[in-house]
C-alpha cells in the first residue's frame, strides 16, 4: 500500500500543486490588505458614515439633479436634523459607556414643556422657567443613571421604564394640551428663540443648528482632550479594567447620565424653536431617531468606540435620505425602510470591524 500521500503536510502538498506558491503569496497579500482595512476603520470609526454620506449626495444629485443642492434645501435639511443631532450628542455619551438611553425624547419633551408651562400658564419669569426646565432634564438623567448605578439593572430597562414614566408626566403636567405659538411669543419669546435664523443668501441658519454645533464642540472637547473623556472610553471598553484602573465608575456614570440629560433639555429648547409652540405630542420617535443617528455614525453599541463627529455624519445621512427620497417623489414609507437598511448595514459594519480588531 502505498502511503506516500498520506504522510505529506499541507507544506509539501503546495509545493506539489502547480503555480501554489503564487496562490499562496496572493492570499496573503488579501489578507493583508483586509487587515489594514480593518485598522484602519477601527482606529477612524467616521471613515465609514463619511464616505456613506459623499456617495448618498452623489446618488441623489444625479437622480434629482441641481433641487437637492438648493441653498434652500440644504439649509431645510440640516434644520430638520438640528433636533435628532442634538439627542444624538446625548445618546453617543450613553452608548459610549456601553449603554442604551430609550428615554431621551421623553426627557426633551417633558423639560419643555416645565420650561413652557411655568413661564406662560403659571406666569413664572423665564429667567427662572428655563432654567428649571434644565434642572428638569438634569433629574431624569440623574434618575437614570443612579438605577444603572445603584440597582445595577441594564440601561435598556431603566430607560425603558423611565421613558414611560417621564412620558406619564408629560401627559399630566400638560394636560394633554398644547400652547400655541401665538401664546408663547407674547408671554415667554425668549423660548422661540433657537427658531430664528441667519439669512445666507437663499439658505437660512438656525440658532438651533448653531446651539447644536455649538453643543457638538464642547462634548468633542470634553471627549477628547480631559480625562472625564478618557474615563468615558474606558468604562465603554472594559468597566473591569477601568475599576481596576482607579476610575470611579458609579460616580462616573451618573455624570454621563447626567449631562445627557442637560443636552435633552437643550433639545427641548431647541424643539420650542423649531415648532414655536409647545406641544406633549411632538418629538414622539426622537428617542429611535437618535440611536440611528448615534449607530449609522459609526458608534459601537458595545461601547467604548465612536465620535461626535460620526453622529453628526449619521444625523445628516438620515436627512440626505429623507430629503432626497422625498424629492425624488417616493411615499414616505420608503423613507423608513431606507433608513431601517442603513441601520441594519451600520450594526453589521461595527460587528465586523469589531470581532477583526479583538
Amino acid at each position: 500500500m502505498n502511503t506516500t500521500n498520506e504522510t505529506r503536510g499541507p507544506a509539501e502538498f503546495e509545493k506539489v500543486l502547480p503555480g501554489s506558491e503564487d496562490a499562496v503569496v496572493f492570499e496573503e497579500d488579501r489578507a493583508t490588505v483586509l487587515r489594514r482595512v480593518h485598522h484602519f476603520l477601527h482606529a477612524y470609526p467616521t471613515a465609514v458614515p463619511f464616505i456613506v454620506l459623499l456617495f448618498t449626495i452623489g446618488v441623489f444629485s444625479a437622480i434629482v439633479g441641481d433641487r437637492f443642492f438648493a441653498p434652500f434645501n440644504l439649509s431645510l435639511v440640516l434644520q430638520q436634523v438640528t433636533i435628532i443631532g442634538t439627542l444624538g450628542i446625548a445618546q453617543t455619551l450613553i452608548i459610549l459607556t456601553a449603554g442604551i438611553d430609550l428615554s431621551v425624547g421623553a426627557i426633551m419633551i417633558l423639560s419643555s414643556i416645565v420650561m413652557g408651562r411655568l413661564a406662560v400658564v403659571s406666569g413664572v419669569p423665564v429667567g427662572i422657567a428655563f432654567p428649571l426646565g434644565l434642572a428638569t432634564g438634569m433629574a431624569c438623567g440623574y434618575l437614570n443613571g443612579l438605577l444603572v448605578t445603584r440597582l445595577k439593572l441594564p440601561p435598556f430597562i431603566v430607560t425603558l421604564g423611565t421613558w414611560s414614566i417621564f412620558g406619564a408626566l408629560v401627559l399630566f403636567y400638560s394636560k394633554s394640551q398644547s400652547l400655541r405659538q401665538q401664546e408663547v411669543e407674547a408671554v415667554a419669546s425668549f423660548l422661540q428663540w433657537t427658531g430664528n435664523a441667519i439669512p445666507i443668501g437663499a439658505a437660512r441658519l438656525t440658532f438651533g443648528s448653531i446651539v447644536m454645533l455649538l453643543l457638538a464642540a464642547l462634548v468633542w472637547y470634553m471627549l477628547n482632550r480631559t480625562a472625564f473623556g478618557r474615563h468615558i472610553y474606558a468604562i465603554g471598553d472594559d468597566p473591569d479594567a477601568a475599576r481596576l484602573a482607579g476610575i470611579n465608575t458609579s460616580r462616573t456614570l451618573i455624570a454621563v447620565y447626567v449631562i445627557a440629560g442637560l443636552i435633552c433639555a437643550i433639545g427641548g429648547w431647541i424643539l420650542i424653536g423649531r415648532i414655536g409652540a409647545i406641544s406633549p405630542n411632538s418629538g414622539f420617535n426622537a428617542n429611535l431617531d437618535s440611536i440611528t443617528a448615534v449607530v449609522i455614525g459609526g458608534t459601537s453599541l458595545f461601547g467604548g468606540r465612536g465620535s461626535i463627529v460620526g453622529t453628526l455624519i449619521g444625523a445628516l445621512i438620515v436627512g440626505v435620505f429623507r430629503s432626497g427620497l422625498a424629492l425624488a417623489g417616493l411615499d414616505a414609507l420608503w423613507q423608513e425602510f431606507a433608513v431601517g437598511v442603513l441601520i441594519i448595514v451600520a450594526v453589521a459594519s461595527d460587528q465586523w470591524i469589531r470581532r477583526i480588531s479583538l
